[in-house]
């Protein structure tokens, strides 16, 4: 498991089903289904929360508050800065664990001694697109929501990056990578981070383990011949990190030759010393 190591984020211990974590100054309680142990909530800070996110029986949820906590509040990582505030349905705005996919872009955009293009698909408030940039790449952001986009924009300034070469583009991700074919754009770099779930331009629902694949296949075109990376992110519990190794090895490796690494992520519990598992993500690389 590739574990992310923070300083202004910590998952301080886990059980029952909920996450304790300190966001800068602020304690926030969350749920995660996958936390099915029962260990003892020893730390004194699962009763000083600043708030927690509770469920309702009947669907969703609310923020319940025990302290004062600012409408937004900032946290860094490395070099990037982003905001962050309690949101509908448990989110802060970032997902911790994909720091590791942070570095490892940036490493290969550092290293690759030539301007690199990144497209980053379903962005949401654009931590990988700050990295990106951060590492000297031009990045092209694509997120179907105009708030997450926005947000994008925000955390950009934050981080000193918005003189940086980057296209903010609220589109449906599908549509726009047609588009792209169709113009003959390339990309060095592909990161692809596709909800679980979700509706089709008709209204349609679908699921991400059945619909990968003709997602991946229409990337393929975009992807320049000296292309750097591609890197798949899920968080879908019916698909394994040896499910999309296996899917990015027989779609690009024939063509564009490299390798293929997968791994779970996840975050380190100061309280148990163990890594608590957050996703999965599949490497190709050159």
């Amino acid at each position: 498991m590739r574990v992310a190591q923070w300083e202004d984020y910590e998952l301080i211990d886990c059980s029952d089903g909920e996450r304790l974590e300190r966001w800068g100054d602020i304690i926030l309680i969350r749920p995660d289904p996958q936390i099915i142990w029962h260990t003892e909530k020893k730390h004194p800070l699962w009763r000083q929360a600043h708030a927690r996110y509770q469920r309702s029986s009947s669907g969703g949820g609310a923020w319940q508050y025990n302290k004062k906590v600012p409408s937004q509040w900032e946290i860094k990582y490395k070099e990037l800065t982003f905001g962050i505030k309690p949101m509908g349905f448990k989110h802060t705005g970032v997902f911790p664990e994909q720091a590791v996919n942070w570095d490892l872009v940036s490493d290969k955009i550092r290293n690759a001694g030539r301007q690199v293009n990144v497209l980053n698909m379903f962005a949401y408030t654009g931590a990988a697109t700050l990295a990106c940039l951060e590492a000297g790449a031009r990045v092209c952001h694509v997120d179907a929501s105009k708030g997450m986009v926005q947000w994008a924009k925000d955390n950009s300034r934050l981080s000193g990056l918005a003189d940086r070469p980057v296209r903010w583009l609220v589109d449906d991700c599908v549509k726009f990578v047609q588009r792209e074919q169709r113009r003959g754009n390339k990309y060095d770099g592909i990161i692809m981070d596709p909800p679980s779930y979700g509706r089709g331009p008709g209204g349609e629902v679908w699921k991400l383990e059945e619909q990968l694949y003709s997602l991946v296949e229409l990337c393929l075109p975009i992807l320049s011949d000296d292309a750097l990376f591609f890197v798949l992110n899920s968080y879908t519990t019916g698909l394994p990190p040896s499910v999309m190794e296996y899917l990015l090895s027989v779609m690009i490796k024939p063509e564009h030759g490299g390798k293929v690494t997968s791994s779970e992520i996840g975050l380190h519990v100061t309280q148990s010393g163990l890594a608590l598992p957050c996703g999965s993500t599949a490497v190709w690389e050159r």
